[in-house]
C-alpha cells in the first residue's frame, strides 16, 4: 500500500521539491522546480548541469573578500545544488546561515539538500528551524509534506503539512501542488481514514 500511494504521489509531485536554487537574482520570491524526488534510500536520478567553475571561483572570491556577506554564500550553495553537489551546497548554505540565521529560504534550501543526501530526518529538523523563523512559509510546509511522504513514508504527516499549505497560501503554486498530493492520498484511501497511514521508517542518517 505504501509503495502504491508513493507511486501515485510521485506522478503528481515529481519535480516539486521547491526551493530557490535555480532562480539567480530572484530570491526570495522565486518558486522553482528542482530535480525529481528520489525514492527513499536512493540517490536522485536526474540530469544536472556541470558546475560552472568560473562562476564558483568568482563567488568564492567574493565570499572571501566579504566575511559578512551571506548572499555570496547562498549563491554558492545554489550553484553547487544545481550541479548535484549537495555536500558542497550544505557547506555554503550553512555558512550563509551562520552570518544570517534568519534567512528562511537558505534554511529551507539547506533542508532540501539534506533530503537529496538521503537524510530525511535531518531535512525535517532543518525545516522546523525554517518554521521557527517564518511559521507560515509555504515552500517549507510543502517540502515537509514531500519529505514525509517520500523520505519517511509518513502519509498522515504529509497530509497535515499539505493541508497547512492550503491554509496559509491559497491560490499559490505551492497550494496547487499540495492539493495534488492530498488528492493522491484521497484516491489511495477513499475511506478517508488517515489513521491507516504507515508509521515513519527508521532514520537514514
Amino acid at each position: 500500500m505504501v509503495m502504491g500511494v508513493a507511486g501515485v504521489l510521485l506522478g503528481l509531485l515529481a519535480g516539486w521539491i521547491i526551493g530557490s536554487q535555480q532562480a539567480p537574482g530572484a530570491r526570495p520570491n522565486a518558486v522553482t522546480a528542482a530535480a525529481q524526488q528520489p525514492s527513499a534510500g536512493s540517490q536522485p536520478q536526474q540530469q544536472v548541469p556541470a558546475l560552472d567553475e568560473k562562476r564558483a571561483a568568482d563567488l568564492k572570491a567574493a565570499a572571501d573578500s566579504a566575511p559578512n556577506d551571506s548572499e555570496a554564500r547562498v549563491r554558492l550553495g545554489d550553484l553547487y545544488f544545481d550541479s548535484g553537489r549537495f555536500d558542497d551546497a550544505v557547506k555554503w548554505y550553512s555558512a550563509a546561515l551562520a552570518i544570517n540565521p534568519r534567512d528562511v529560504n537558505a534554511s529551507t534550501d539547506l533542508g532540501i539538500a539534506y533530503y537529496y543526501m538521503n537524510q530525511p530526518d535531518r531535512a525535517l529538523q532543518q525545516f522546523e528551524k525554517s518554521l521557527a523563523i517564518e511559521p507560515a512559509h509555504s515552500k517549507t510546509l510543502l517540502n515537509i509534506g514531500i519529505v514525509r511522504a517520500f523520505g519517511k513514508q509518513d502519509l498522515d504527516g504529509a497530509a497535515k503539512a499539505w493541508e497547512r499549505v492550503l491554509e496559509v497560501a491559497p491560490g499559490s503554486d505551492e497550494a496547487a501542488r499540495a492539493k495534488q498530493g492530498l488528492d493522491g492520498l484521497k484516491s489511495a484511501h477513499p475511506d478517508g481514514g488517515r489513521g491507516t497511514a504507515p508509521k515513519p521508517q527508521g532514520s537514514s542518517n
